[in-house]
């Protein structure tokens, strides 16, 4: 059974993916708060926190730009348009999660619930790809932050 947040998280994860595919495809009805509504409706007796689930799909789809302008240059050999939909938008929670949810959410626990949402609904590579970008990011936005604030003191 899936823990609670990572069951979240894969309700995020559908709602975006939806929204995304159906939005690209020129569906002009596609609703954000309809999708994660029926998507949280599914799992009803078993999500408590749909407030962490509301918070990642909104976060994420309020920072989209933000988050692949992040993403960019930590892959540069992959554009995001050539990232596979739902890899990129595992990297965009992860790194919602690393960046704006760091209270709530250890980086090592936003950078291993990605690397199992990859293998669950990836590509054979997608766990090794997530994981090297989510390291990365992890290093550079983090950790690089984190040394230069105290390197100012």
């Amino acid at each position: 059974m899936a823990s609670n947040r990572h069951l979240g998280r894969i309700i995020a994860l559908q709602t975006l993916y939806e929204f995304e595919f159906r939005r690209d495809s020129g569906d002009t009805t596609a609703e954000l708060d309809e999708i994660l509504d029926r998507n949280l409706e599914r799992y009803e007796d078993t999500v408590d926190d749909k407030a962490f689930v509301q918070q990642l799909v909104h976060g994420v789809e309020a920072d989209v730009k933000r988050l692949d302008d992040a993403i960019q240059p930590i892959a540069p050999e992959w554009p995001l348009e050539q990232i596979a939909r739902v890899d990129r938008t595992i990297l965009r929670l992860a790194l919602f999660e690393l960046l704006d949810l760091q209270e709530l959410v250890p980086a090592k626990v936003a950078i291993n619930e990605a690397v199992e949402l990859a293998k669950a609904f990836g590509s054979d590579n997608s766990s090794k790809f997530v994981n090297g970008v989510l390291g990365t990011a992890y290093r550079t936005l983090i950790e690089g932050k984190s040394n230069n604030a105290s390197a100012k003191v």
